[in-house]
């Protein structure tokens, strides 16, 4: 070892501690997020290819001690000031990888998805994302682990720098040359990953065969710094003409001489209402359909609504396009699925001028109503610029006190909207977005004599799809608002006239392997299943429906229900149309992955890389690896790519009329 210079033997002790930490973090992670029971053997795989993105990430660190340490004014060890530049930049790098990592686990535990670039969104509303940091995490006691963590491994590279100083060289200068050489090219490789024509990326993460251990095999480094370069959105015109026949196809309209023209005029219906009806749409904070009484749950957690369907239409197979409140109301409103790779559709400048068919409403009253405030996500702008004659309500325009950092409580704004929507004269439009479902899950004193929280086991929690009895309290006390809503409104006149839609704007992560196939958890189906309900008691015949729909189909389906002529010119169609073909676009931006529920499969595929999959959700059984089923996997991969790219192009061109 004495012909190995001091230099490198410090950036050897250096990397191994690195490395330690890198390990512990994952192993962290696996300890508090295995829900799916794994077992060490059988992530075996997860971490040896986490163990190389972890080399990968220390190695450019290293190299670039090796590079600049080599400068005489720089050397850690032969000049002063070099040791103090070397435990400086250290300190920062060990405190910089400490912070990465806890907001990782916060993202983890959040999202269920390893930390990437759509984290930075959150700075764009920093205040409320902060609040709801503030109140869902324990900040102190995470700032002072990290800074105790950083403080010990701060300690452990000096006292390394000075073992190492106090041991001698007898190596000469060809020693120092080659062993420069052999570090650099060792470092060199572990940047470049493997044995093979090309480097290793993070969608070779995927390959490991459940999205759990890609998650686990990556670290905040390569998920984060991965996502940075495809922060930009665009569209191909060649692929969207040349996949507009297939989109025809599904939405039953022939493209015209320009294939680029998706607008639609959509002819009245024989309805259920004979006058204008009243429309109440509520977007449902994380209503999970595994989580729910209406999907066989145990912990019957929503008895209130389940009796709700039983009097509505139910649609029991409808997904969101993709995972994210931002994104699940701007498909309901819009009617294209939010395909942007990391920021939201709502926060794209050149997306935000479009066509809704709220505005075919005409002669309605618009009305949006958000416990919190709606300038979250640039979505005051989306509405306030697409919904004609919108009256907005938020938490200033509401009597009710502010019950954390999403507003006031989800009862209260249903009673306030509800007290507003008794008042009007003409038929209304009107929206209500939830919020309580939501980490910090805060539940309104006042409600406590009346809504009895619940106590679980455990085991039973974690079986039937949730982390924690707040969690689970928390999505009762959603059924409890819904409950205090209906029995006000049933109160009002406008009550027989009304359509009432409850869509959520996304599911949940976890394991529902107790009450659906394995690959709505593999496949992270429980991210994007969500109810649907119609409820018009009277007028609707009740009905529980298993054609696959989405939330883009939410307002085609009203429209017709309400008997009105209108223009389509997105990715929504007609549920309740005898024509529709049913399926939904899922797509998945921080995996890459755009796929298609349709039939008894579901289809997805990489769009920056290689892996492709169709799996059965009806069942466990594999899919056979036949013609038959080969021809199915192809005509859901085209119709994959013709909706995607589709979709990017909508969120550029589905402006107003006369735009």
């Amino acid at each position: 070892m004495v012909k190995i210079s001091k230099l490198i033997r410090w950036i050897i002790l250096t990397g191994f501690i690195f490395l330690v930490l890198f390990t512990c973090m994952r192993l962290g992670l696996f300890i508090l997020s295995n829900q799916q029971s794994y077992g060490l053997r059988q992530l075996g795989g997860a971490f040896i290819l986490g163990l190389r993105y972890d080399m990968r990430m220390i190695s450019i660190l290293l190299l670039v001690m090796l590079i600049l340490g080599s400068i005489p004014a720089l050397h850690p060890f032969s000049s002063n000031r070099g040791k103090k530049i070397w435990m400086i930049i250290l300190g920062i790098a060990t405190v910089f990888a400490l912070f990465f990592f806890s907001v990782d686990f916060a993202h983890y535990a959040y999202l269920e998805q390893r930390l990437n670039a759509s984290v930075l969104n959150y700075l764009e509303d920093a205040r409320i994302s902060m609040g709801m940091v503030w109140q869902s995490y324990p900040i102190v006691r995470m700032v002072l682990a990290v800074i105790l963590a950083a403080v010990l491994l701060i300690w452990l590279i000096y006292r390394s720098h000075r073992m190492v100083s106090k041991q001698s060289y007898t190596g000469t200068k060809r020693n120092r040359i080659i062993s420069f050489i052999a570090t650099f090219l060792i470092g060199g490789f572990f940047i470049y990953g493997q044995f093979n024509q090309y480097p290793l990326r993070w969608s070779d993460a995927f390959s490991q065969g459940s999205d759990y251990k890609a998650y686990l095999a990556l670290n905040p480094f390569e998920s984060f710094f991965s996502t940075l370069k495809f922060r930009h959105s665009g569209y191909d015109e060649k692929k969207v003409k040349e996949l507009a026949p297939v989109i025809g196809r599904y939405f039953n309209f022939t493209p015209s001489d320009n294939p680029l023209h998706f607008t639609r005029t959509i002819e009245p219906r024989a309805g259920a209402f004979t006058t204008k009806p009243n429309v109440v749409l509520v977007i449902c904070e994380s209503f999970s359909a595994y989580k729910s009484s209406m999907f066989g749950n145990p912990l019957n957690t929503t008895p209130f609504f389940d009796s709700l369907c039983r009097q509505g239409v139910l649609f029991d197979h409808c997904f969101t396009p993709t995972y994210g409140t931002a994104r699940g109301v701007w498909a309901t409103i819009t009617g294209i699925p939010d395909v942007e790779p990391t920021k939201t559709a709502s926060r794209n400048p050149g997306a935000v001028d479009q066509h809704t068919i709220i505005n075919n409403f005409t002669d309605y009253e618009k009305f949006y109503f958000l416990g919190g405030s709606t300038s979250w996500a640039n979505i005051r702008g989306v509405l306030t610029n697409n919904i004609n004659g919108l009256h907005l309500y938020e938490q200033e325009n509401f009597k009710a006190k502010r019950l954390d950092v999403w507003g006031i409580s989800d009862k209260n704004l249903f009673l306030e909207a509800n007290n507003v929507l008794a008042q009007q004269q003409k038929p209304f439009f009107a929206i209500i977005q939830t919020a309580d479902n939501h980490r910090p899950y805060s539940i309104a004193e006042e409600d406590l004599p009346e809504f009895k929280k619940r106590e679980v086991p455990a085991d039973s929690l974690r079986k039937y799809g949730f982390e924690s009895l707040e969690e689970m309290n928390g999505f009762r006390y959603t059924d409890f608002s819904y409950q205090k809503f209906i029995e006000a409104a049933r109160k009002e006149k406008y009550f027989n006239n009304t359509i009432f839609v409850f869509i959520g704007d996304h599911g949940i992560p976890g394991n529902a392997d107790a009450l659906f196939p394995h690959a709505w958890t593999a496949q992270r189906l429980t991210s994007m299943h969500v109810p649907l309900l119609v409820y018009a008691p009277g007028k609707l015949a009740p009905k529980r429906l298993h054609t696959i729909g989405s939330q883009t189909d939410v307002l085609p389906t009203i429209a017709g229900l309400c008997n009105i002529k209108y223009t389509n010119s997105t990715l929504g169609k007609d549920l309740l149309d005898t024509a529709t073909t049913g399926f939904a676009f899922i797509i998945d931006p921080d995996s890459k992955m755009a796929g298609v529920v349709k039939g008894d499969y579901f289809y997805r595929k990489q769009y920056e890389g290689k892996k492709s999959e169709l799996v059965s959700i009806v069942n466990n059984d594999p899919v056979p690896n036949d013609a038959a089923h080969a021809a199915i996997a192809h005509d859901m991969e085209v119709f994959t790519e013709a909706l995607h790219e589709t979709a990017k192009y909508m969120l550029l061109n589905n402006k107003k009329a006369g735009k």
